[in-house]
Protein backbone atom coordinates (compact mmCIF):
# COMPACT_ATOMS: atom_id res chain seq x y z
CA UNK A 1 0.00 0.00 0.00
CA UNK A 2 3.01 2.38 0.53
CA UNK A 3 4.02 4.15 -2.17
CA UNK A 4 0.52 4.51 -3.60
CA UNK A 5 -0.30 8.28 -5.31
CA UNK A 6 -3.20 10.11 -3.47
CA UNK A 7 -4.90 12.97 -4.62
CA UNK A 8 -6.30 15.86 -2.50
CA UNK A 9 -8.23 18.33 -3.53
CA UNK A 10 -9.94 20.98 -0.79
CA UNK A 11 -9.64 24.91 -1.58
CA UNK A 12 -8.13 25.04 1.87
CA UNK A 13 -4.42 24.95 1.67
CA UNK A 14 -4.46 24.33 5.43
CA UNK A 15 -6.09 21.12 5.20
CA UNK A 16 -4.27 19.95 2.11
CA UNK A 17 -1.30 20.62 3.89
CA UNK A 18 -2.43 18.70 6.92
CA UNK A 19 -3.56 15.40 5.18
CA UNK A 20 -0.60 15.62 2.99
CA UNK A 21 1.90 15.54 6.32
CA UNK A 22 -0.25 12.74 7.62
CA UNK A 23 -0.09 10.45 4.16
CA UNK A 24 3.30 11.12 3.74
CA UNK A 25 4.50 9.82 7.13
CA UNK A 26 2.35 6.85 5.89
CA UNK A 27 4.63 6.48 3.05
CA UNK A 28 2.34 7.97 0.67
CA UNK A 29 3.01 10.01 -2.65
CA UNK A 30 0.42 13.07 -2.00
CA UNK A 31 -0.80 15.77 -5.25
CA UNK A 32 -2.26 18.50 -3.19
CA UNK A 33 -4.63 20.78 -5.33
CA UNK A 34 -6.89 23.64 -4.08
CA UNK A 35 -8.94 24.26 -7.61
CA UNK A 36 -11.39 21.30 -9.12
CA UNK A 37 -10.50 22.49 -13.09
CA UNK A 38 -6.48 21.45 -12.60
CA UNK A 39 -7.18 18.86 -10.62
CA UNK A 40 -9.28 17.28 -13.04
CA UNK A 41 -6.75 17.81 -15.53
CA UNK A 42 -3.72 16.42 -13.85
CA UNK A 43 -6.08 13.16 -13.10
CA UNK A 44 -6.53 12.17 -16.80
CA UNK A 45 -3.33 13.16 -17.79
CA UNK A 46 -2.01 10.16 -14.55
CA UNK A 47 -4.76 8.85 -12.37
CA UNK A 48 -3.77 8.26 -8.86
CA UNK A 49 -4.42 5.24 -6.72
CA UNK A 50 -7.26 7.48 -4.37
CA UNK A 51 -8.71 10.62 -4.75
CA UNK A 52 -9.77 12.73 -1.24
CA UNK A 53 -12.42 15.03 -3.01
CA UNK A 54 -13.63 17.98 -1.48
CA UNK A 55 -17.49 19.42 -3.10
CA UNK A 56 -17.23 23.40 -2.41
CA UNK A 57 -14.24 24.15 -4.65
CA UNK A 58 -13.73 26.96 -6.82
CA UNK A 59 -13.93 26.21 -10.72
CA UNK A 60 -15.94 22.84 -10.57
CA UNK A 61 -17.27 21.73 -7.51
CA UNK A 62 -16.81 18.09 -6.09
CA UNK A 63 -20.08 16.27 -7.48
CA UNK A 64 -18.74 17.28 -11.53
CA UNK A 65 -15.36 16.01 -10.84
CA UNK A 66 -17.01 12.71 -9.63
CA UNK A 67 -19.07 12.90 -12.21
CA UNK A 68 -16.10 13.69 -14.55
CA UNK A 69 -14.09 10.43 -13.40
CA UNK A 70 -16.45 7.86 -12.76
CA UNK A 71 -16.85 8.34 -17.03
CA UNK A 72 -14.02 6.43 -17.63
CA UNK A 73 -12.11 5.35 -14.25
CA UNK A 74 -13.24 3.64 -11.09
CA UNK A 75 -10.08 4.91 -8.76
CA UNK A 76 -11.38 5.24 -5.26
CA UNK A 77 -13.04 8.39 -4.23
CA UNK A 78 -13.73 9.41 -0.79
CA UNK A 79 -16.03 13.02 -0.39
CA UNK A 80 -15.17 15.46 1.89
CA UNK A 81 -17.82 17.65 3.31
CA UNK A 82 -18.30 20.71 5.75
CA UNK A 83 -20.03 20.31 8.82
CA UNK A 84 -23.52 22.20 8.29
CA UNK A 85 -23.19 21.67 4.91
CA UNK A 86 -26.08 20.45 2.95
CA UNK A 87 -24.80 17.15 2.13
CA UNK A 88 -26.76 14.13 0.47
CA UNK A 89 -24.47 11.16 1.46
CA UNK A 90 -27.14 9.11 -1.28
CA UNK A 91 -26.38 11.57 -3.89
CA UNK A 92 -22.50 11.12 -3.10
CA UNK A 93 -22.44 7.57 -3.55
CA UNK A 94 -24.81 7.50 -6.78
CA UNK A 95 -22.27 9.45 -8.04
CA UNK A 96 -19.78 6.73 -7.58
CA UNK A 97 -17.91 8.00 -4.33
CA UNK A 98 -16.78 4.90 -2.28
CA UNK A 99 -16.79 6.63 1.19
CA UNK A 100 -17.17 10.28 2.75
CA UNK A 101 -15.89 11.98 5.92
CA UNK A 102 -17.13 15.01 7.39
CA UNK A 103 -15.31 18.18 8.50
CA UNK A 104 -13.51 18.65 10.85
CA UNK A 105 -12.11 15.48 10.84
CA UNK A 106 -9.50 13.45 12.79
CA UNK A 107 -6.72 12.95 10.32
CA UNK A 108 -6.29 9.38 11.68
CA UNK A 109 -9.68 8.15 10.56
CA UNK A 110 -9.50 9.78 7.12
CA UNK A 111 -5.71 7.54 6.84
CA UNK A 112 -7.86 4.37 8.45
CA UNK A 113 -10.33 5.34 5.78
CA UNK A 114 -8.00 5.65 2.69
CA UNK A 115 -6.58 2.82 3.98
CA UNK A 116 -9.61 0.64 3.93
CA UNK A 117 -10.66 1.57 0.51
CA UNK A 118 -7.70 0.89 -0.87
CA UNK A 119 -7.86 -2.97 0.52
CA UNK A 120 -11.68 -3.21 -0.82
CA UNK A 121 -10.38 -2.17 -4.56
CA UNK A 122 -7.66 -4.34 -5.02
CA UNK A 123 -7.36 -5.50 -8.44
CA UNK A 124 -8.85 -9.19 -9.59
CA UNK A 125 -5.51 -11.49 -9.61
CA UNK A 126 -3.95 -11.81 -13.36
CA UNK A 127 -5.19 -14.39 -15.01
CA UNK A 128 -8.47 -14.58 -13.06
CA UNK A 129 -11.51 -13.58 -14.55
CA UNK A 130 -14.51 -12.74 -12.44
CA UNK A 131 -17.72 -13.42 -14.24
CA UNK A 132 -21.17 -14.36 -14.12
CA UNK A 133 -23.78 -15.01 -17.09
CA UNK A 134 -27.08 -15.71 -17.08
CA UNK A 135 -29.62 -15.58 -20.41
CA UNK A 136 -29.22 -12.19 -22.13
CA UNK A 137 -27.05 -10.97 -18.84
CA UNK A 138 -23.30 -11.14 -18.30
CA UNK A 139 -21.67 -9.41 -15.61
CA UNK A 140 -18.09 -9.27 -15.55
CA UNK A 141 -16.18 -7.49 -12.69
CA UNK A 142 -12.78 -8.03 -14.21
CA UNK A 143 -13.26 -5.37 -16.51
CA UNK A 144 -16.33 -3.58 -14.77
CA UNK A 145 -18.75 -4.43 -17.68
CA UNK A 146 -22.02 -5.31 -17.92
CA UNK A 147 -23.77 -6.81 -21.41
CA UNK A 148 -27.61 -6.82 -21.42
CA UNK A 149 -29.39 -8.12 -24.57
CA UNK A 150 -26.03 -7.81 -26.48
CA UNK A 151 -25.66 -4.65 -25.71
CA UNK A 152 -22.64 -2.97 -23.26
CA UNK A 153 -24.25 -1.01 -19.99
CA UNK A 154 -23.03 1.67 -18.23
CA UNK A 155 -23.09 1.20 -14.67
CA UNK A 156 -20.99 3.13 -12.30
CA UNK A 157 -19.20 0.53 -10.05
CA UNK A 158 -20.79 0.34 -6.98
CA UNK A 159 -23.91 -0.56 -9.05
CA UNK A 160 -22.25 -3.52 -10.99
CA UNK A 161 -20.51 -4.44 -7.77
CA UNK A 162 -23.91 -4.58 -6.14
CA UNK A 163 -25.50 -6.78 -9.25
CA UNK A 164 -22.55 -8.79 -9.40
CA UNK A 165 -22.57 -9.45 -5.87
CA UNK A 166 -26.43 -11.07 -6.20
CA UNK A 167 -25.87 -12.63 -9.32
CA UNK A 168 -23.06 -14.36 -8.23
CA UNK A 169 -25.31 -16.04 -5.14
CA UNK A 170 -28.75 -16.82 -6.89
CA UNK A 171 -31.68 -17.28 -4.55
CA UNK A 172 -30.15 -15.87 -1.50
CA UNK A 173 -31.71 -13.16 0.43
CA UNK A 174 -29.36 -10.78 1.32
CA UNK A 175 -30.44 -7.71 4.17
CA UNK A 176 -29.77 -3.89 3.86
CA UNK A 177 -27.14 -3.96 6.10
CA UNK A 178 -25.60 -7.52 5.14
CA UNK A 179 -25.30 -5.65 1.37
CA UNK A 180 -23.93 -2.62 2.47
CA UNK A 181 -21.09 -4.77 4.38
CA UNK A 182 -20.00 -7.13 1.21
CA UNK A 183 -20.47 -4.44 -1.10
CA UNK A 184 -19.44 -1.24 0.74
CA UNK A 185 -17.22 -2.74 3.12
CA UNK A 186 -16.74 -3.25 7.01
CA UNK A 187 -15.53 0.67 7.16
CA UNK A 188 -18.47 2.35 5.45
CA UNK A 189 -20.46 4.50 7.60
CA UNK A 190 -23.36 4.22 5.39
CA UNK A 191 -27.40 3.97 6.22
CA UNK A 192 -29.78 1.05 4.25
CA UNK A 193 -31.14 3.58 2.18
CA UNK A 194 -28.23 3.77 -0.01
CA UNK A 195 -28.81 -0.15 -1.02
CA UNK A 196 -32.60 1.13 -2.11
CA UNK A 197 -31.56 3.83 -4.14
CA UNK A 198 -28.93 1.63 -6.01
CA UNK A 199 -31.24 -1.52 -6.68
CA UNK A 200 -33.46 1.18 -7.65
CA UNK A 201 -31.19 2.30 -10.40
CA UNK A 202 -29.83 -1.08 -11.48
CA UNK A 203 -33.80 -2.31 -12.73
CA UNK A 204 -34.23 0.81 -14.44
CA UNK A 205 -31.39 -0.18 -16.23
CA UNK A 206 -32.72 -3.51 -16.96
CA UNK A 207 -35.86 -2.72 -17.63
CA UNK A 208 -37.24 -5.55 -20.13
CA UNK A 209 -39.29 -8.71 -18.66
CA UNK A 210 -36.85 -11.79 -18.07
CA UNK A 211 -38.32 -14.76 -17.69
CA UNK A 212 -35.38 -16.26 -16.26
CA UNK A 213 -33.76 -14.34 -13.59
CA UNK A 214 -34.92 -11.19 -11.66
CA UNK A 215 -33.94 -8.80 -8.66
CA UNK A 216 -36.51 -9.54 -6.19
CA UNK A 217 -37.94 -7.50 -3.16
CA UNK A 218 -38.33 -10.08 0.00
CA UNK A 219 -40.09 -7.41 1.87
CA UNK A 220 -39.08 -6.91 5.38
CA UNK A 221 -36.12 -8.64 4.77
CA UNK A 222 -34.04 -7.06 1.64
CA UNK A 223 -32.95 -8.25 -1.92
CA UNK A 224 -32.60 -11.46 -4.14
CA UNK A 225 -31.34 -12.52 -7.46
CA UNK A 226 -33.90 -14.75 -8.49
CA UNK A 227 -32.92 -17.70 -10.83
CA UNK A 228 -36.04 -19.35 -11.55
Amino acid sequence: MKGQRIMVVDDDYNINQLIKLYLEKEGFTVEPYEEGTEALKSFKANPPSLVVLDIMLPGMDGWDICREIRKSNDVPIIMLTAKGETFDKVLGLELGADDYIVKPFDPKELIARIKAVLRRHKPAAFGITKEVTYPNLTVNLSNYTVTYHGKELELPPKELELLYFLASNPNKVFTREQLLEQVWGFDFFGDSRTVDVHIKRIREKLQDANDNWQIRTVWGVGYKFEVK
